[in-house]
């Protein structure tokens, strides 16, 4: 019979945080950033496995520079050398590769995978992105966020776009931290129920407000930070044209951010379809804190690492 490990502590979902844990994670990644290779280097002879599904760029470098600032080193493993659940089933590449390594990135299509590599792994599993979650990019955000707002209470968000992966993670990482979200995606894709509840359950703990709808310009009315992401995410190439109709009127443009306050910042996690979910006056505009966001990825994932391993 095969064995589960159940005694490891994994970083799934921004779920897994408890709200002290999240402001920690926070505080550590800020002071990471001032103080990028540390002295003692916390993970000296740690090793990290980074098997991806999916092709990267922000996880796959971001991950790989902060073992080697820490003190570790990385293996890149891609899909064709793996071949997860095809070539050789999850659970036994799971026992296997955390005996080589001290820590695991997996970025997959399923997030099922996900959950049973971890049920398998004698070490700890971060999730680099799933369909579901994508908390590695969603504590980058709300760095971001705190660095150029301050206390994230009374903090107003706006999220636009696709209730996707990235709308999850921001989601609760809003709930465990305070903040007011406001949600806006077109009829029938919202948000998942179970993410909605999830945030839902944090925000009764930290004072979050929480809103849905489908009006962009009432969710971006002055808030102080308005997030896009695509319209069409890896794996979903085949609905491009129906996703492409449906969120008309929902691109985050001049007229759209107008609505903001005027010291409003933009967020985006990237890689962008500029000309659809975003136009490059936007993205390359004085209020775009886009870049600043995709460097905070090696900042955050330092202190989840330093956090985990």
């Amino acid at each position: 019979m095969t064995s589960v490990v159940t005694r490891v502590r994994h970083f799934l979902s921004i779920a897994d945080l408890s709200p002290a844990e999240m402001t920690a994670l926070l505080d550590d990644a800020d002071a990471l950033k001032r103080d990028p290779i540390p002295r003692d280097p916390p993970l000296r002879g740690r090793a990290l496995a980074m098997i991806f599904e999916k092709p990267s760029l922000r996880t796959r470098l971001s991950f790989d520079v902060a073992m080697r600032d820490l003190g570790g080193h990385s293996s890149y493993l891609s899909p064709q050398e793996v071949g997860l659940g095809r070539r050789e089933s999850v659970s036994d590449v799971a026992r296997v590769v955390s005996r080589y390594v001290d820590v695991v990135v997996l970025r997959t299509f399923a997030h099922e995978t996900l959950d049973e590599f971890a049920r398998y792994s004698t070490v700890p599993v971060i999730n680099g992105l799933s369909d579901l979650s994508h908390p590695c990019q969603g504590l980058a955000d709300i760095l971001t966020i705190r660095e150029r707002k301050g206390p994230l209470t009374g903090v107003v968000a706006a999220y636009i776009g696709d209730g996707n992966n990235v709308a999850h993670s921001f989601m609760l990482g809003a709930a465990k931290t305070g903040m007011t979200l406001r949600v806006a995606s077109p009829a029938g894709f919202e948000p998942l129920a179970r993410y909605r509840d999830l945030a839902a359950a944090a925000a009764k703990e930290t004072g979050a407000r929480i809103t849905y709808g489908e009006d962009p310009t009432a969710a971006v009315r002055d808030a102080d930070v308005v997030y896009t992401d695509v319209w069409t995410s890896m794996g979903q190439e085949q609905e491009y044209e129906r996703r492409r109709r449906a969120f008309q009127g929902f691109q985050v443009n001049r007229d759209l951010l107008a609505n903001a306050k005027p010291d409003a910042i933009v967020l985006h996690d990237l890689p962008a379809h500029r000309g659809e979910e975003i136009t490059d006056d936007v993205i390359d505009g004085p209020q775009s804190a886009v870049f600043d966001q995709a460097e905070n990825r090696l900042h955050a994932q330092k202190a989840v690492l330093r956090w985990i391993v």
